[in-house]
């Protein structure tokens, strides 16, 4: 009986496995925790309240003393805080001849000192019983935008890398990639793990008079092209470091509209949630649930202080700064791509929680910021790490009543004050241990497995010849002639400097220092260009130019000869004599009066400029000047950074080794470039429609020529890759229009959107004739193509089904053999297919129906049960025919392409006859007994 029990599940489970329609596929299975999050957890039920809160802050210190004695050693050894951030300013860096083992031994110290908190027993408070603190590695953390002073933290030692405007003016990921890689190789191996960077801010509308102005700190203005090089330069950074550096993408959700900047005060911004989908948050969807792999997106977002007023449609409402918002923080992390993003571990960041700007809020008197409140409102507003930079600043703080001459001991009330809440308010207490799981899973995701072997970074920087030559390759591809055109060029500047002709150089060089006790750094030496010319051009190395006929002055100097002091008489002379003027500018910062040294020489000294070669290289934004100032220059270079590498490229340019191949990343008003136009396609180029057929070559043959379609046929359209006028393909969702017309009768446009530079769509034919379609992006066209399509049997004439998909669902295709022929996309209906259904259908219908009559021919026959047995043989026997039809077991495949869809009821049919065959002669051949 035990024998037939078997046999009947196994035959139950037999006949409803097929009953699943095949083509509905199977269920996937559910995600598995990763590695990371299953350690977190774990780790996380063993940790105090006192532990969970630490992981929280990320602390600033003073100086380069960690030692037992200071206050940043308490802060790791006693109260766990989750990771501190270098900065020059807060002299981390002191300037020596051993700067980088400097460098390394404090991270070094730093991640020891928190090792060694693990190694001493404490007394756990709640429970009184002895507990062993876990070793979780500090994030240590840095930012390091390139360009060097002031937005570089480490100055001289490191790679001089180029500004994110300068990556931008490339136009070329592949160059982002490579300077992140650069900047993630040698970061990594020096102990940070944290990197505050890549600015995603887009520069939308430049402010030429330098005042809250982005500068060389963003890829550009257009968002497309800022997310692309953002997921790239995070590619990169990860590469670069193995996977030990976590990704900081700043400062959400973007700053490109603000008229300040965050350090100096909180800025209002008039844009609608809508608005600052389309901008704004555009290169952050793009690094977030839009990111193309794990590699290119962001670990943690920076959160910025900034308010938005019209956020949710009503222009009179303002909110608080993002960062300390709940309602309005939440609005923006509820878009789907953030959302995504945010369920796979993504971590949000405050921006320094003890700035100016924000004390301002707090405390517009100056003598009341109680730290802990703005911490909590931060961290209530949805950010998980809070950056405490203010804080151990020496500022004076207040608790609840009582003034403290010390954020030191501001950040410790902050910190008793959270574990208590901690301790008293269960939602607070599982608000924390949400944002502290996080904080562990990326940890682990940069160590997977937390010893001080694995966590001790090697100091070893490698590839520095390769790496500088990086940094050349994006200032010689980023340069950019920006007036006059290339056209016009040859005939204005022929020739170049000899070694007869006198050459005045202008520098914008000034010096600053970020504190009292840092070193003194030098934006660009005043004769780095000077120098530059005579190592390439000078009696060394040819004998092209004379030194004695190079002078090199500062703008300060130019400043104070056209304010009429006697010590600037050199400058007079120098630029009387000269043949040739060249200025290397900056930004305009109204801080710095000698930043308008040039305007001011055009417009004051006409006399002094008259009959020379007067050459202009912008080594910042190149936005500031305005058409009358560029009108003076013979010739307009931008190159948008300043370390040495932009100096080289600049001499090349002026005796015209190399030729510029880049363009601006951002609209200069100056000359009339709008960055609107220039990514739009360029009417200048005409557009191929390509059709994607088995051996077509545009290139060998014309389509009109070919009678390959016939009625009931799909034309797939796809056109060639759309050049914008800087001759790089349209950003993604550039409109395109096809126009189709046959017989002479026009049909309404169809309307596609480019995705890598590609646009296309389908036509289903139902009429023969002549078809004759065009493509269309704003003022770009194709010439008009022709498919005859031949009458096959006289029929009506109906419309022609158009038939197109979402653009999200766009997919390009592999390239066409032909090596000659351009990548198309073709855009395919997603059409609902019903005949796996119905041939699952009649196949359950057939093997039904022969195992009644199988039934019945046994009872005729006198066995009733042999009947029953015969009838389930028989329909098992189908379907077990119809799985191995639908599973292309070995023979299948040929029958169904021999006889279509038919041949899985075949395969059916001939399973219930083998299913009726055995049963007949498990019964005759047996010892059947007969009813």
């Amino acid at each position: 009986m035990k024998n037939f029990l078997w046999i009947r599940l196994i035959l139950i489970a037999t006949i409803l496995i097929p009953l699943l329609p095949t083509k509905m596929g199977l269920a996937a299975a559910p995600q598995q925790e990763g590695g990371e999050a299953s350690r977190a957890s774990d780790l996380l039920a063993r940790m105090t309240p006192e532990e969970r809160v630490g992981q929280l802050f990320l602390v600033t210190f003073t100086g380069t003393k960690v030692g037992p004695e200071s206050e940043i050693f308490d802060l790791i050894y006693n109260h766990y805080v989750g990771g501190v951030i270098l900065l020059d300013k807060n002299n981390n860096f002191p300037a020596s001849e051993t700067m980088l083992d400097d460098i390394w031994s404090l991270t070094n110290q730093l991640q020891t000192n928190r090792f060694s908190a693990s190694q001493e027993s404490r007394i756990n408070p709640d429970t009184g019983n002895t507990f062993d603190p876990a070793f979780i590695p500090l994030f240590i953390g840095i930012s390091q935008e390139g360009d060097g002073y002031p937005t570089d933290q480490i100055i001289g030692p490191l790679t001089p890398l180029p500004s994110q405007l300068s990556i931008g003016a490339t136009w070329d990921p592949n160059f982002a990639q490579d300077v992140g890689r650069v900047s993630g190789e040698e970061l990594s191996a020096l102990g940070f793990n944290l990197l505050f960077g890549p600015s995603l801010d887009v520069n939308e509308v430049p402010r030429t008079e330098g005042v809250g102005d982005l500068g060389v700190r963003t890829f550009g203005g257009d968002p497309f092209w800022v997310g692309e090089m953002g997921r790239a330069y995070i590619s990169g950074v990860h590469a670069g470091s193995n996977g030990r550096m976590a990704v900081v993408s700043k400062h959400f959700p973007g700053l490109g509209s603000s008229d300040r900047l965050p350090e100096d005060e909180v800025a209002t911004v008039r844009k609608s949630l809508e608005q600052l989908k389309q901008i704004e948050l555009a290169p952050f969807f793009a690094v977030t649930g839009n990111a193309k792999s794990p590699e290119e997106t962001t670990d943690a977002l920076l959160t910025s202080h900034i308010r938005y007023q019209g956020l949710q449609g009503n222009i009179r409402a303002t909110t608080r700064p993002v960062s300390f918002d709940q309602t309005a923080l939440s609005l923006l992390l509820g878009l789907p791509a953030l959302t995504t993003w945010r369920s796979n571990g993504g971590i949000m960041i405050s921006d320094d929680v003890g700035s100016k700007a924000v004390r301002d809020i707090y405390d517009p008197t100056g003598e009341s910021f109680i730290a802990r409140r703005a911490a909590l409102d931060a961290f209530l507003a949805g950010n998980d790490l809070l950056y405490m930079g203010g804080f151990l600043q020496g500022e004076v703080t207040q608790t609840e009543g009582e003034p403290i001459i010390s954020g030191y001991y501001a950040m410790i009330d902050t910190l008793d004050f959270f574990t208590q809440k901690y301790r008293e308010d269960p939602d607070f207490a599982k608000r924390v241990d949400e944002s502290v799981l996080r904080i562990l899973t990326l940890k682990y995701k940069l160590y997977s497995f937390f010893t001080l072997t694995m966590v001790l970074p090697s100091g070893l920087l490698e590839n520095e010849s390769v790496n500088s030559q990086i940094a050349f390759g994006v200032a010689q591809k980023a340069a950019t002639l920006i007036n006059p055109t290339f056209n016009e060029l040859e005939n204005v500047l022929p020739a170049t400097p000899n070694r007869s002709d006198r050459i005045v150089i202008f520098t914008d060089s000034y010096t600053e220092s970020r504190c009292q006790q840092c070193p003194l750094q030098t934006s660009i030496a005043v004769d780095a260009l000077q120098q530059t010319i005579l190592n390439l051009y000078g009696s060394g190395t040819g004998g092209v130019v004379f030194s004695g006929n190079i002078a090199s002055h500062s703008f300060l100097e130019l400043q104070q000869m056209l304010d009429g002091q006697a010590a600037s008489s050199a400058v007079d002379t120098d630029l009387r004599r000269a043949d040739w003027v060249i200025f290397l500018t900056l930004d305009i910062n109204p801080e710095r009066p000698e930043s308008y040294a040039l305007r001011r020489f055009l417009s004051e000294r006409p006399d002094l400029a008259r009959d020379k070669r007067i050459i202009a290289f912008a080594n910042s934004a190149p936005y500031y000047l305005d058409a009358t100032d560029i009108s003076k220059f013979t010739a307009f270079y931008g190159l948008y950074s300043k370390p040495p590498s932009f100096v080289e490229v600049a001499a090349r340019l002026l005796f015209k080794e190399i030729q510029p191949e880049g363009a601006s990343p951002v609209s200069i008003p100056g000359v009339g470039y709008d960055l609107i136009s220039a990514t739009s396609p360029d009417p200048e180029r005409t557009i191929l429609v390509l059709i994607d057929l088995p051996g077509y070559n545009p290139a060998n043959e014309p389509l009109s020529s070919i009678p390959r379609f016939r009625l009931g046929d799909t034309i797939p359209i796809n056109t060639s890759e759309i050049l914008d006028s800087n001759g790089n393909p349209v950003p993604d969702n550039t409109p395109v229009e096809f126009l189709v017309s046959i017989n002479g009768i026009e049909f309404p446009a169809i309307t596609s959107a480019t995705i890598g530079g590609i646009a296309g769509a389908s036509i289903l034919i139902e009429q023969s004739g002549s078809i004759q379609i065009q493509a269309m992006a704003g003022d770009a066209q194709s010439e008009v193509v022709s498919i005859d399509v031949p009458a096959e049997r006289p029929t009506p004439t109906p419309s022609p089904t158009v038939i197109l998909t979402e653009t999200s669902t766009v997919e390009p295709l592999p390239t066409i053999e032909n090596p000659t022929a351009t990548p198309m996309i073709v855009i395919a209906p997603p059409e609902t297919d019903f005949s796996g259904l119905i041939m699952w259908l009649l196949a359950i219908g057939t093997s039904c129906l022969l195992g009644w009559l199988a039934l019945r021919v046994g009872a005729s026959m006198g066995y009733v049960r042999w009947g029953v047995r015969w009838g389930l043989a028989t329909l098992i026997g189908g379907l077990l025919g119809y799985m191995y039809a639908v599973l292309d077991f070995p023979g299948a495949q040929w029958v169904s392409k021999t006889t279509l869809h038919w041949g899985v009821l075949l395969i059916t049919g001939l399973g219930s006859l083998t299913g009726f065959a055995l049963a007949v002669v498990l019964r005759f051949g047996g010892n059947g007994n007969r009813e």
